[in-house]
């Protein structure tokens, strides 16, 4: 059992706080809706059905992870006794309104790339464990990538830089080792054109320049062209990127966009969640 399964075993606890406020009506069948009241993509949803399971409540949901809501809509419908119907209301909202808005985030800057960059979202490792999966299903959910490459590759940052003393000098420790090699570029071992074409020549795959400056962007840009290198390769570009600078960092050139605070900041998704009387059939629609 993980940690959030342990959480939700506990949360599913009889309380007797309920017991007291309930009274008589403590089991008596109750319905309730979650709806949005904003146009978004749902993330979360994996996890919800998780916590309504876990409630015993049943749970028929009109809408998935991934996929695109209206305000005004139904996302699910739910069922139980008043206890694990209230219990649910606190856990939902969480699970649901913050990863639908990374992913409201993420659609909207697939939107804006049209296609002609890889955005990826690697900045949900950071997270801590016990919600780093939730913020990586809402990453997916958005269309964003979670990776910097779909196949085996080894993320050389600026510390391995620093432990071997260099880009050469970290390219050439692992150059048996048969995966892609991703490394950033600093200038802290010299100019950082210099460093660009260490990295061309000692086979690295993708090149990252993470400073956010795109200044040093431009300067690494200008060193590809010179080099003209073969097979080709990527340059990947993150630090501080908004989704409207986008489309001026595809005409630079870039192929790798890493977008972290823009997706992973974004606002919750405004969530409503009601009991409705019983029976009056208001569960049933979506509306």
């Amino acid at each position: 059992m993980n940690e959030f399964e342990t959480f939700l075993a506990a949360w599913a606890m009889p309380d007797p706080f309920y017991e007291r406020i309930l009274g008589e009506k403590k089991n008596a069948p109750v319905r309730a809706l979650l709806r949005s009241q904003e146009d978004g993509w749902l993330a979360g949803i994996p996890f919800a059905q998780q916590a309504a399971q876990a409630l015993k409540v049943e749970a028929h949901w009109e809408k998935r992870s991934g996929e695109k809501i209206e305000a005004g809509k139904t996302i699910g419908r739910f069922h139980g006794n008043p206890e694990s119907i209230l219990k649910l209301e606190n856990l939902l909202i969480g699970l649901i309104a913050k990863p639908s808005g990374i992913a409201t985030a993420g659609r909207r800057a697939i939107e804006v790339a049209g296609g002609k960059i890889r955005l990826v979202c690697g900045g949900w490792k950071k997270y801590p464990f016990t919600i780093r999966e939730g913020v990586r299903e809402a990453v997916a959910a958005g269309g964003l990538e979670p990776r910097m490459l779909n196949r085996p590759f080894l993320y050389l940052d600026k510390n391995y830089v620093r432990i071997f003393g260099g880009i050469a000098q970290t390219l050439r420790a692992v150059a048996h080792d048969p995966s892609a090699k991703v490394i950033q570029v600093r200038g802290e071992y010299g100019p950082i054109e210099q460093e660009t074409q260490e990295a061309i020549r000692n086979g690295a795959q993708v090149i990252m320049v993470d400073t956010g400056s795109w200044e040093d962007l431009d300067r690494v840009l200008r060193v590809m062209r010179q080099e003209k290198p073969l097979p080709k390769i990527q340059i990947a570009f993150a630090g501080g990127i908004r989704i409207q600078d986008i489309p001026d960092l595809v005409k630079k050139g870039v192929d790798i966009l890493d977008i972290g605070a823009a997706i992973l900041d974004a606002p919750w998704l405004e969530l409503s969640y009601d009991i409705v009387k019983e029976g009056n059939g208001s569960a049933g629609r979506n509306r």
